[in-house]
């Protein structure tokens, strides 16, 4: 079995690399090809690679390409973990936000669409690639903001899967919480790619959220920076995201009053690479905990063994709705638990979308339906439509500040321009 990390050089790697070494009887790879344009981080983070399946005693060959192309020869699965412009676009996207009074995030509000816009055509570009290649092979978004960017490859007809790590690390907090196994825990998560709700965590068919939320409110209201009180009257546990719309004003205030995470990450991974570079070292750094991307081994592989045949399971993906929420058109792209297997994915029969969930969630859809006409057309007026549309926007006057802050700090990375 041959799987490609398109981004291989990122310092998020060593974690998947620990994950196939560990977890070899769920997915048997015999080789992982790491690709990225950075020959240098490449050189340092496939290194390492290779010493931690070797001290796991994994016989798998792991290489590294800067080209596409060899990567693709024979491929099962590509995973996409790219970002365009680096840790220095990321730095802006969470800064020129804060100067319209908009929260500066990579993912969400004005700095997710920035990122949308330099990312879809880039992507778009490696799947037709990997089409032509490999017409068989499982395309695996991790690439952010999730949703848009596998939106624009199912649109393109692509055979592909989006993923995020929210719902995982969820499922591990509960079981704990529970005295439980992560695999005896399913959950009822509903929404968009950052913007969902866990309604439920069933054990055994029967729903031990309430317990959760019992015995472990203050604990997850400090995990989710979320007031106790707003999910003991809800019922439910909402993403860390949400709260970019629960609270964004208190947000803003505290981003404007504190280092940007880009920063702190930009740090990490400095620190990282260095320590990649020792030779002595065969196992990950605690350090690449700090990263981000918790549980990203265990999910990306486990998503792959099913995509691939070998272990069929239940995982929540983001995938075409087709129905699965009837308020939404049917290519809008849902986060919700999906049963995958060789033949693809299914999302499960779902309780209707409460009214309080529901108006946001279509608000948000239509703002990422304008958001991925802008990234494949192009455009100022695009561009303004879909930040308009976003309910964390909103306003003319603030839509065309921030329009022309988007446009002056990525006209590099927006060949339309």
């Amino acid at each position: 079995m041959r799987i490609a990390v398109v981004g291989g050089g990122s310092t998020y790697t060593p974690e998947l690399v620990d994950g196939v070494g560990r977890m070899r009887d769920v997915l048997p790879v015999d080789e992982l090809v790491l690709v990225d344009p950075d020959e240098h981080r490449l050189e340092l983070v496939g290194g390492f690679g290779r010493r931690i399946l070797a001290e796991l005693g994994h016989p798998a060959t792991l290489t590294t390409t800067t080209s596409l192309e060899p990567a693709l020869d024979g491929v099962d699965a590509v995973l996409l973990q790219l970002r365009v412009g680096g840790q220095a676009a990321r730095a802006q996207d969470e800064t020129w936000p804060l100067e319209c009074g908009c929260v500066g995030q990579e993912t969400t509000g004005a700095g997710g669409l920035a990122k949308a816009l330099r990312t879809v055509p880039v992507v778009l570009d490696i799947a037709e690639r990997v089409r032509a290649a490999a017409p068989e092979a499982w395309i695996v978004d991790f690439t952010n903001p999730v949703g848009i960017v596998t939106r624009a490859l199912l649109a393109e007809g692509h055979q592909a899967v989006g993923l995020c790590n929210v719902a995982i690390g969820f499922q591990r907090r509960f079981a704990a919480m529970l005295g439980v196994g992560p695999d005896e825990v399913e959950l009822d998560h509903v929404g968009l790619n950052h913007l969902t709700w866990e309604r439920a965590a069933r054990v055994d068919g029967v729903d031990r959220l309430p317990e959760v939320l019992a015995d472990h409110v203050a604990e997850l209201a400090d995990d989710i920076e979320l007031p106790a009180s707003l999910m003991t009257s809800l019922g439910v546990v909402p993403s860390y995201y949400l709260r970019y719309y629960y609270a964004h004003d208190e947000v803003v205030r505290e981003l404007l009053a504190s280092p940007s995470r880009a920063e702190r990450v930009a740090q990490i991974e400095r620190e990282l690479l260095a320590m990649y570079a020792d030779t002595s070292l065969v196992t990950k750094p605690a350090l690449l905990g700090e990263r981000g991307g918790a549980y990203y081994s265990e999910a990306a592989l486990q998503l792959t063994a099913s995509l691939l045949g070998t272990r069929p399971g239940r995982h929540v993906v983001n995938l075409r709705n087709d129905g699965t929420l009837p308020f939404l058109p049917d290519d809008a792209v849902i986060e919700v638990p999906a049963d995958v297997d060789h033949d693809g994915v299914r999302a499960v029969d779902l309780a209707p979308l409460e009214p309080l969930y529901a108006g946001l969630v279509a608000a948000v859809t239509g703002y990422e339906h304008l958001a991925l006409d802008a990234a494949v057309h192009g455009g100022r007026q695009r561009v303004f439509e879909a930040l308009l549309a976003h309910p964390l926007v909103g306003q003319v006057e603030l839509a065309e500040g921030l329009t022309d802050r988007l446009l002056a700090h990525n006209r590099e990375h927006l060949p339309w321009l």
